[in-house]
């Protein structure tokens, strides 16, 4: 307890994400385990897991670099198909599950880092609404480039067609990926555990790079760009840098979120599917990694839980959503709660006071007999 006090504020907030992450996890192994947890909220702990990289990830663009970016579902929908091909190919030459799947995400993220870079390149010289309008066309362009894109695998290796899947000209194989009918018969290589690692894998990125001297120039830029540019800062360079980085994770978690299905269709990764992930940080609080975890798991989760009332689930979960907001932007409330954090913390000071008094020493700030 003595060696969390003495650490920084940025490193107890860092230690208590990870923590909490960890606890999560171990809560809800013991509670699988012990068979207290349904079948429709088990099918959801891999996506879960997916939803809080996408979110961190946006997080970054979003909240950190100050940059509006409604074009997230198409780097996820490239990391998705691109993991599912690479697992194809990998199907022979990795027996391993376990390291097909990590070879498979590297391969997603790497793609989407790629895309991002290819994006980034024209979209970070805008700003503001400019921005978030030539992202969404972006990420509608990559959803109709996956729609007409068909993918097979043959003894001779890939085959790639824009026209039809009679156009591979493969002699036998397998149709990897046939237009909007999408990726079919996915091998299932997602598990809790390597979301879970995922999920780690992506604060670690975040939070290092927001705490280096790169994430002081991305706020910095965020801040004032004027002032950034008079110090030297090279503005393109690290909007951009953060963009692909928020790509490349994107793009992990597309992988993840693929292999947790049979089957996946490029439909899936529209325009709601970045709105919804866009929700997620803005609930959890711009700039708020550890808000957008934890926004991300109660909004995955809460149209399972209200399925009993299914007539009313969705008008629920929009009052919800509608309520969370009101009372993070009241400030009343805020500054009722900062209240009651001081006072708490005021209470738990008194103790070491009086020890102190007893012992005769007098309190930092007290009186001396000087």
């Amino acid at each position: 307890m003595t060696m969390f006090k003495s650490m920084s504020k940025s490193a107890r907030s860092t230690f208590t994400t990870y923590a909490m992450v960890v606890v999560a996890y171990v809560i809800v192994q013991i509670l699988a385990n012990g068979g207290m947890i349904t079948n429709s909220l088990t099918g959801q702990l891999v996506p879960i897991c997916a939803y809080i990289c996408l979110a961190v990830s946006l997080n970054l663009v979003v909240g950190i670099s100050g940059e509006l970016s409604l074009g997230h579902a198409g780097f996820m929908s490239v990391g998705a198909f691109a993991g599912v091909v690479a697992a194809a190919c990998f199907s022979s030459s990795v027996p391993n599950d376990a390291l097909r799947l990590i070879l498979s995400i590297a391969v997603g993220g790497g793609c989407a880092a790629i895309a991002g870079f290819v994006v980034g390149i024209p979209v970070m010289r805008l700003h503001g609404d400019y921005l978030a309008i030539v992202t969404l066309a972006f990420g509608e362009i990559i959803k109709n480039i996956m729609n007409n894109l068909y993918v097979g695998l043959d003894s001779a290796g890939l085959h790639f067609s824009m026209t039809d899947a009679n156009s591979l000209g493969m002699s036998g194989g397998t149709i990897l990926i046939n237009g909007p009918q999408g990726a079919v018969g996915i091998e299932k290589l997602s598990t809790f555990f390597a979301g879970f690692i995922l999920v780690i894998f992506c604060l670690f990125v975040v939070l290092n790079l927001i705490h280096s001297r790169s994430g002081r120039a991305i706020m910095a830029v965020r801040d004032n760009r004027i002032a950034a540019e008079s110090v030297g800062i090279n503005v393109t360079k690290y909007r951009l840098m953060a963009f692909v980085i928020s790509a490349a994770l994107a793009g992990m978690a597309g992988a993840l979120y693929a292999m947790n299905y049979s089957s996946i269709v490029p439909k899936k990764f529209d325009f709601n599917t970045s709105i919804l992930i866009l929700v997620f940080v803005v609930l959890g609080g711009m700039g708020n990694i550890r808000g957008s975890v934890i926004s991300a798991t109660i909004l995955t989760i809460l149209p399972e839980m209200l399925r009993a009332i299914s007539d009313y689930r969705m008008l629920i979960y929009a009052i919800v959503l509608i309520l969370v907001m009101l009372v993070s932007n009241n400030p009343t409330l805020k500054g009722a709660w900062a209240n009651l954090r001081s006072r708490l913390r005021g209470r738990r000071g008194r103790p070491k006071v009086a020890a102190a008094e007893a012992a005769g020493d007098a309190p930092e700030g007290g009186d001396s007999d000087e």
